[in-house]
């Protein structure tokens, strides 16, 4: 494959106008997108929605601002998704911080000892690994202000100070090896959603929260973990490849389905709401994309607005 050549802003414009057949009615309008957004984020990333598999031309009538709206739309997604994701970080930072003091005590001593986790012979280096970690964040110095704050004040940095500092995955790893009647007690706090549920969810949640703060592609999202069959799946009658789904596993679709096991009622359909008026936007203005194509890409099922029609059990 020949090597990518470096393109002036004209030169990409001219490009996709006469070698890609894409529409460009204004040049200046063109020329300020590629700007603000590059060539590579905006054509790269979206570029075979547009396109017959076969072909390196764009499907005939394609238009420049309808790539431009599909791009901001993937933005938007991020934006949204990325919103509740951090509603439900924070709790989890929150309950785990709470139960784990509840039982232990709030000396920090207490959560670097390796003897108050589900210890086994296949996890001991990893739990070894998450002291160390949290060893390094309770230690000074440290860049952050409420750790020192409490170290020089108090001389202990308790769990629910040290835990702010963590990624969404490390606070993953942490409950995976508390003990299991406090993954039990926190479980317990979302509706029929129990220890191992748990666990899967904030893992394929850790993984899209990634893509959205580092601006990767969305719409198309698809981790390696999966979420366990739930009674929605069976309820919205989801595809199915023999006994496995093929829709909300480990997609974006798998992302929602978490959402409405762990977000609260009220909080669950104003994120709807904001996906619903995002989807009708951008199907109104791109031409060339389905409704029905948009949702299969997204891993979404064509009745998945029904999805809070069903209990969770």
């Amino acid at each position: 494959m020949a090597q990518k050549i470096y393109l002036t802003y004209e030169q990409q414009i001219e490009h996709l106008k006469n070698r890609k057949d894409l529409i460009i009615q204004n040049t200046d309008y063109a020329y300020s997108i590629l700007q603000k957004i590059g060539y590579y984020s905006l054509i790269s990333g979206y570029k075979n929605l547009f396109k017959p598999p076969s072909s390196e031309k764009y499907l005939y009538g394609v238009t420049f601002e309808e790539i431009v709206s599909f791009y901001y739309f993937d933005e938007q997604l991020r934006t949204i998704f990325l919103k509740y994701i951090l509603h439900i970080e924070k709790q989890m930072k929150s309950m785990i911080s709470y139960y784990f003091c509840d039982k232990y005590g709030e000396q920090q001593e207490k959560y670097l000892n390796i003897n108050n986790y589900a210890i086994t012979k296949r996890n001991l280096q990893n739990v070894k690994k998450l002291i160390s970690l949290l060893q390094k964040i309770s230690s000074l110095p440290s860049h952050y202000s409420y750790i020192v704050h409490y170290s020089n004040n108090y001389g202990n940095v308790p769990l629910w100070v040290a835990i702010n500092a963590m990624t969404f995955g490390q606070v993953s790893k942490l409950y995976q090896y508390l003990p299991n009647d406090i993954q039990y007690k926190i479980s317990q706090v979302f509706p029929s959603v129990s220890e191992r549920q748990l666990h899967q969810f904030i893992r394929v949640l850790t993984s899209c929260r990634n893509v959205c703060a580092h601006g990767e592609r969305l719409f198309t999202y698809r981790t390696v973990d999966a979420i366990a069959d739930t009674p929605l799946h069976k309820k919205l009658s989801l595809p199915q490849s023999g006994n496995q789904y093929e829709k909300g596993k480990q997609d974006l679709f798998a992302v929602v389905i978490a959402f409405r096991y762990l977000l609260p009622g009220k909080d669950f359909l104003e994120f709807k709401r904001k996906l619903i008026k995002e989807i009708d936007r951008v199907n109104r203005e791109v031409e060339h994309i389905s409704e029905t194509e948009l949702l299969n890409k997204m891993g979404f099922p064509e009745n998945w607005k029904n999805i809070t029609r069903y209990h969770l059990k």
